[in-house]
C-alpha cells in the first residue's frame, strides 16, 4: 500500500510539475550582454519577440548545430525570431578569444545571427542571464552541455528548455517557435 501511495504521488508530481508560473522580478529583456565584437547587446531591443538562446562551443561534437541555428534564423527572423549564440568555455570546448570564435563561425558556418562574447553559463561565474534562468525556471534551465537551448517567449519569460541532443530545427522546437510567432 505504501509503495502504491508513493507511486501515485510521484505520478501526480510529474504531471503537475510546472515552472512556468515563476514570479519573475526581472524578465529576459531587462538584461544586457556583450556581443562577440565587444558592443553591448541590450536585450530590450528584442522585447516582444521570442529568443532562442544557445550556449555554443567550437570544439564540441554538437558544433554542426551551428548550421541548423543559422537555418532557423534565416527561416524565422523576418517573422520576429531572434537566435542568440552564447559561446562558452564552461565545458572546456571553446576557443580562447572572441576574434577566433567569430572567425570560426563566419568561415565554417556563415553565421550572421547575434553572438555574444565568450560567457560562463553555469556555476558561480555564470552570466546573470543564466543565473536568472536558474532562479526562475529551476535546474532545467542550467545548461548540461554545449548547445543547450532556452526558448524565451514574447513576454521575456522562459517558455521551455531543450537538451543538446535536440536539434534546433526539430519539430519540437519549431512548433513551439511557430506558436510564439502568431
Amino acid at each position: 500500500m505504501k509503495n502504491l501511495l508513493i507511486f501515485g504521488l510521484t505520478i501526480v508530481m510529474i504531471f503537475f510539475k510546472s515552472t512556468s508560473h515563476a514570479e519573475y522580478e526581472k524578465i529576459f529583456f531587462d538584461f544586457k550582454i556583450n556581443s562577440i565584437t565587444g558592443d553591448v547587446i541590450d536585450l530590450n531591443a528584442f522585447r516582444g519577440k521570442p529568443v532562442l538562446i544557445v550556449n555554443t562551443a567550437s570544439y564540441c561534437g554538437f558544433t554542426k548545430q551551428y548550421n541548423d541555428m543559422q537555418n532557423l534564423w534565416e527561416k524565422y527572423k523576418d517573422k520576429g525570431l531572434i537566435v542568440l549564440g552564447v559561446p562558452s568555455n564552461s565545458f572546456n570546448q571553446e576557443k580562447t578569444n572572441n576574434d577566433d570564435v567569430k572567425e570560426f563561425c563566419e568561415v565554417n558556418f556563415n553565421i550572421n545571427f547575434p553572438l555574444t562574447e565568450i560567457t560562463d553559463v553555469k556555476g558561480d561565474n555564470a552570466h546573470e542571464i543564466y543565473k536568472w534562468a536558474k532562479d526562475n525556471y529551476g535546474k532545467s534551465a542550467v545548461p548540461k552541455w554545449n548547445f543547450y537551448k532556452i526558448l524565451i517567449n514574447n513576454e521575456g519569460k522562459i517558455e521551455d528548455t531543450y537538451a543538446s541532443l535536440t536539434n534546433p530545427t526539430s519539430k519540437k522546437i519549431t512548433k513551439k517557435i511557430e506558436s510564439l510567432l502568431k
